[in-house]
């Protein structure tokens, strides 16, 4: 399976990926690089407004609130 195309740039990967690296690897595998990519809210944010969505939104489409 590809890799989805915005997982470079993607907000959420690059403001928490450092912090929260084992969270992060197990979304990644799902929704970037594996079977739930369709499924990514993320990506419908951009589609349907034309801009990434907040940085602290999940890619199941609830805002991440660290604590």
């Amino acid at each position: 399976m590809n890799e989805c195309a915005n997982l470079a740039t993607c907000g959420f990967f690059q403001k928490y990926l450092a912090t929260h690296q084992a969270a992060c690897q197990g979304l990644i595998t799902q929704y970037c690089k594996g079977p739930r990519q369709d499924a990514c809210k993320r990506k419908d944010y951009k589609r349907k407004h034309g801009t990434p969505p907040p940085d602290d939104m999940l890619p199941v489409g609830v805002m991440f609130r660290p604590n």
